[in-house]
């Protein structure tokens, strides 16, 4: 089964669930802010993915610039990267679509039907 993780007041969110809805895809919904991800899963969902760490951050929100995230992502060790996107679930890019071995992060239809379209 697919699981969402998202955020019910984003946008891209929304596509995202409407393509899954539009394709048939059962999946269960996490809000990523209400039950976000612990820094295991984040690790988890890092490694299956092949996605560069700091792919995971929302880097057009609020709270990633009021942390001044943008000079520390890039000199943060893995470590540190993984425990500051464990602390706040607006941190993380959204959504996050995983089977539990793919992974997507953000929306794009045409990766969507790449990789979710003929699966399941």
């Amino acid at each position: 089964m697919l699981t969402l993780y998202w955020y019910p007041k984003c946008g891209t969110c929304r596509k995202a669930k409407k393509w899954l809805d539009e394709h048939g895809k059962v999946y269960k919904e996490v809000h990523i802010v209400e039950n976000p991800p612990s820094r295991e899963e984040i690790e988890q969902l890092y490694r299956i993915s092949g996605l560069e760490l700091r792919k995971f951050f929302n880097t057009s929100g609020k709270k990633y610039r009021e942390l001044g995230l943008k000079d520390k992502v890039k000199t943060a060790s893995e470590e540190e990267l993984l425990d500051i996107l464990a602390t706040d679930g607006m941190l993380l890019k959204r959504p996050i679509l995983t089977d539990g071995s793919k992974v997507t992060v953000g929306f794009k239809e045409e990766q969507y039907e790449n990789i979710w379209g003929s699966s399941f």
